[in-house]
């Protein structure tokens, strides 16, 4: 009789994967190559899988985008919010802030408006609540929480590119003309020089939001 080891080998299932692999993998491969790359097919390829596989667990890449937001937006823990208005716009602004700064691209996701974790809720409520709290009508306060979003979001997408592009170490053109501006067209940059460079990379973060909160509860 033939060995057992001539006998045909069974290869068996593939491994069945799961949510919690997709998560794992797709950040991987955002982490490594932004989310611009991030594809069905690439991240079957990570997985050892056919896309085939994948649309069992998500329909399609916005699927996946919106399972990769709640899972980040699951993990968060929000802080304790003071009772005063002013300051619960601002802690909840602040955590916002915070928490999408460790992930940049997940702003880049957020800021075409239709893609959310449902957790992160919680700073919705927050900022609305509080402006409603500081005497803002609700649809004002909805108005008032856009405003500091898309102010949240835009300091968040500028230092994220900023700081991509100080990795490259070379000078940039906004060094090089402020080294050398005309005294007499720009006198108030030209005084500064190439210390306006180091000026503007302040992260002056907070200083807008407590005017943009303070101008948006005075607004009738």
């Amino acid at each position: 009789m033939p060995s057992s080891s001539s006998q045909p080998q069974r290869t068996g299932r593939p491994a069945r994967i799961s949510r919690a692999d997709i998560v794992a993998a797709a950040n991987a491969v955002i982490e490594a190559d932004g989310v611009e790359k991030l594809t069905m097919r690439r991240l079957a390829t990570e997985l050892g899988c056919t896309p085939m596989a994948l649309y069992h667990h998500v329909r399609d890449k916005e699927d996946l985008l919106r399972l990769l937001l709640n899972d980040y937006a699951d993990q968060v823990v929000w802080p304790d919010l003071p009772e005063e208005p002013r300051q619960r716009v601002r802690v909840a602004a602040r955590a916002m802030r915070d928490v999408l700064a460790t992930r940049p691209w997940v702003v880049e996701i957020l800021a075409a408006d239709d893609l959310l974790g449902v957790s992160a809720l919680w700073v919705t409520e927050s900022i609305v609540d509080g402006f409603v709290a500081g005497g803002l009508p609700l649809e004002r306060a909805v108005q008032a929480y856009r405003a500091v979003w898309h102010y949240t979001a835009g300091n968040l997408i500028v230092r994220a590119r900023s700081a991509r592009r100080a990795t490259e170490d070379r000078p940039t053109f906004r060094a090089q003309v402020f080294a050398d501006l005309d005294a007499d067209s720009y006198p108030r940059l030209a005084a500064l020089g190439s210390d306006y460079v180091s000026l503007a990379a302040e992260d002056t973060y907070e200083l807008g939001l407590d005017a943009l909160i303070e101008g948006l509860l005075r607004t009738p």
